[in-house]
């Protein structure tokens, strides 16, 4: 074989290089990553893993597929700067899979989010009985509608009249409009129908007597208002509660009346719940019943669209089982007539069961999957893709799975590398770094000491490299030796919530509880579902915190109230002008530091501002200092020296310096007080809610899974985190996976023994020692293979 051919150019662009990336913390950062391998990314949370791999390589990605649109079609797309970055070279179309939560849409289930409801819904047009119409019947977000009048129609120089009349048939319940849930006013909570209107009967925030919203109600003739509400007539009654708007005059001035129920809807029950005041929203919380739809019994489908059955199975049937039982039964029907669409509802159904999601059903709300889940979710549209020589970019792809789950991830991703697909994956479990054809270690720290490399290259040069992950890869924890001994226990009776069977279990208090089992076991239906009234738990769970860019952790932990108190006592000016959100922000940001350029169908551009140099305060604020530093200093520490600046000295501010102490504790020292909460990791995230948390006076902590996005060196400050919490006096309930926490716990409830209707039972409770002797459960045998307990 002569050179020619051996060597093709096409060839020769194995790499994907990266030069001097400086994206959020990086530091002018090269590497160079081989293609069609799995490359795992590791270092400490912080450490610009993400920066690399999402803000860089990725984002280049999409912005230069995206060029290739016309400008009227890019003027749609988010637009996307360019990266920091001095070369970027050999990419490939890079599909990005990440753990951002599905959106919470009371309309989005698993089935509508995966595509295998519209499958679904075209089968039983198809094959039902009776038939009931087109697909559209079958879909609980469209509605029937019909109508009928006349139309003009030019037809051959003359102006024609027609009748024409139209219908939609559509599957959603007119009850519940396609939630499975109807609200309900509980009217006891609305007014003391023993009293009278003018006696003061109405019990709603801002229906005072003398208040105009009490005068619509005395003083519109319809009713008598001395009168007491039990006695008021059918008539009467309808008029107060139900009445349409009306136009009317109350005491002299025209105003429109309506009845209570509407109104209260109106003003109240259409308005986001986070932004109500919160006298409204405890009113809210207190008067509003969720309850599920009697008509349609919570399916969310007309009867009509509930009546059409193959072999006696309802669409509303098929949804509701799980996805490994409507696997089976769909296997089950052999209809030539639509063999290609039973196929792809089969494969659909295969990757579920395949990714470990099995258990789901496709009636489950889109907005009650974990992170974890939601991202295994959307790896199914990529399992049966035809497409090769993609970039997949997988954002800790093990968060929330069982040890036993990980080996079945572990093979999905070198089944997408075997296809000719280039696998970058941001990871820290060590069961899943192993399978890593080729290493990034990114550190040494987080933050500002991280944003280099400090290794690349193979798993076992990573273990004998002596950098960070390299010395924890093998660590492994011990079980404790001594546990401590509970104070009194949290009794749960009969939970049978989600897929929980009948569960009896007493969660002991003043000790470290953890609730363990495969994914889908039932441990968040236990410990978030199942909690008697009024136990006193704080809860830190994974959602997402509210807040734009504008929103930093100084502003979301309550750091800033102090801080700018303190400013403006030492300098006797008032506490707003040190807010870049209020009196102090630079006139030509408007306090954000950047200002944005629109350039039509172009990427936006955001440039420092000129004004402050990004400092987003007025020059005559910078003036007032604190300790020798002024407030935009202030705000661009970390938090580690933060806490020392205001521990000591004349800026010793105490309040400040217990909020800091407690963001240092759960590790989160790099972090700076001004950085926008929106580059915050979910992990990180985590951690600043865990932070502000500690403030409450609850006693029972419940965490989901705080380990998410933790290097294996920062488990060990959240185990110690976590001990300093019981010893304090608190009792720690942790959702975990990680066998780490598990051996330090001291008292395990392990649920299973499968996923879905396979699990819902505790199958063990007791100490880390005694599940690691008994080895009678899934978690039992992992963990006793991780501390090193023999086979």
């Amino acid at each position: 074989m002569d050179d020619a051919t051996a060597a093709h150019a096409a060839d020769s662009h194995d790499l994907i290089r990266v030069h001097g990336a400086r994206e959020n913390n990086l530091k002018d950062l090269s590497v160079e990553l081989p293609k069609r391998r799995l490359t795992v990314f590791t270092g400490v949370s912080g450490s610009g893993k993400s920066s690399l791999v999402f803000d860089t390589i990725a984002a280049e990605s999409q912005r230069l597929i995206n060029e290739t649109y016309s400008a009227f079609v890019q003027g749609f797309m988010p637009t996307l700067a360019r990266p920091e970055v001095d070369v970027l070279d050999g990419l490939t179309t890079a599909i990005i899979v990440d753990q951002q939560r599905m959106g919470a849409d009371p309309r989005s289930t698993v089935g509508t989010a995966t595509d295998a409801n519209a499958v679904l819904r075209i089968l039983f047009s198809r094959l039902g009985t009776p038939h009931i119409g087109s697909p559209k019947a079958f879909s609980f977000n469209v509605a029937s509608i019909s109508g009928a009048g006349a139309v003009t129609v030019e037809r051959g120089g003359q102006t024609v009249k027609e009748r024409r009349s139209f219908s939609i048939t559509g599957g959603m319940c007119p009850r519940c409009e396609g939630r499975g849930t109807v609200s309900d006013l509980d009217l006891t909570q609305l007014f003391d129908d023993a009293l009278s209107l003018n006696e003061g009967a109405l019990a709603v925030p801002g229906y005072k007597s003398g208040g105009w919203n009490h005068r619509l109600y005395t003083e519109n003739g319809l009713y008598d208002p001395d009168k007491p509400i039990r006695k008021f007539t059918k008539r009467e009654l309808h008029d107060f509660l139900y009445r349409e708007p009306t136009r009317m005059k109350i005491a002299g001035i025209n105003m429109t009346y309506e009845g209570l129920i509407p109104r209260i809807q109106k003003s109240m029950l259409a308005k986001d719940k986070e932004g109500m005041q919160p006298h409204i929203r405890a009113f809210v919380d207190r008067a509003v019943t969720f309850a599920v739809c009697p008509e349609c019994e919570g399916t969310r489908l007309t009867g009509a669209a509930r009546s059409s059955k193959i072999d006696g199975v309802s669409i509303a049937d098929a949804c509701a089982m799980q996805i490994s039982d409507l696997a089976e039964w769909v296997r089950g029907l052999a209809e030539p007539s639509v063999a290609p669409l039973l196929a792809s509802l089969r494969h659909t159904l295969d990757s579920f069961v395949e990714i470990g999601l099995g258990y789901l059903s496709l009636d489950r709300p889109a907005g009650t999957l974990s992170g974890g889940e939601a991202q295994r979710v959307k790896m199914i549209r990529h399992l049966g893709s035809s497409l090769t020589d993609v970039t997949y970019v997988f954002d800790e792809p093990t968060i929330g799975l069982h040890p036993h789950d990980i080996q079945r991830m572990n093979e999905l991703l070198l089944r997408l590398r075997d296809k000719g697909n280039t696998v970058l994956v941001v990871e820290h479990k060590p069961e899943a770094i192993a399978i890593a054809d080729h290493v990034v270690d990114l550190g040494p720290g987080a933050g500002a000491a991280g944003g280099t490399v400090c290794f690349e290259g193979t798993v076992d040069g990573l273990r004998a490299s002596g950098t960070l992950t390299g010395r924890h890869l093998d660590d492994r924890a011990a079980v404790k030796d001594t546990v401590r001994k509970p104070t009194g226990a949290l009794e749960i009776r009969g939970a049978t919530t989600h897929n929980l069977q009948d569960v009896d279990v007493d969660i002991p208090l003043g000790v470290l509880c953890v609730v363990t089992g495969v994914a889908g076991s039932g441990k968040s239906s236990l410990v978030h579902g199942s909690m008697p009234a009024g136990a006193d738990v704080v809860t830190v769970d994974q959602t997402p915190i509210r807040g734009s860019r504008r929103s930093n952790p100084a502003t979301y932990t309550g750091l800033l109230e102090p801080i700018r108190k303190a400013f403006a006592k030492a300098n006797g000016v008032k506490p707003a002008l040190f807010s870049a959100n209020s009196e102090g922000a630079c006139p030509t940001c408007n306090g954000a530091g950047v200002v944005y350029t629109d350039l039509a169908t172009m990427a936006g551009v955001a440039t420092t501002c000129e004004e402050c140099e990004g400092k987003r305060f007025q020059a005559s604020v910078l003036e007032y200092t604190l300790g020798g530093r002024d407030i935009a200093q202030v705000l661009a520490m970390s938090v580690t020296e933060a806490e020392e600046f205001f521990g000591t000295g004349e800026a010793r501010v105490p309040t400040a310096h217990k909020i800091l102490q407690r963001m240092s504790d759960v590790g989160l020292g790099y972090l700076t007080l001004g950085q926008p909460l929106t580059t915050l990791s979910g992990g990180e995230r985590q951690r600043l809610k865990l932070a502000t948390h500690m403030a409450d006076k609850g006693g029972v902590y419940v965490l989901d899974e705080p380990t998410t996005g933790l290097h294996l060196a920062d488990v060990e400050h959240l185990l110690s985190l976590l001990d300093r919490l019981v010893d304090s006096g608190k009792s720690v309930v942790v959702v975990e996976h990680h066998q780490a926490v598990m051996a330090h716990a001291d008292w395990i409830i392990d649920l299973g023994p499968g996923a879905g209707h396979d699990g819902g039972r505790v199958v063990f409770e007791g100490t880390p020692a005694d599940l690691v002797e008994a080895r009678s459960t899934l978690t039992g045998k992992h963990l006793a293979a991780y501390v090193g307990a023999g086979v």
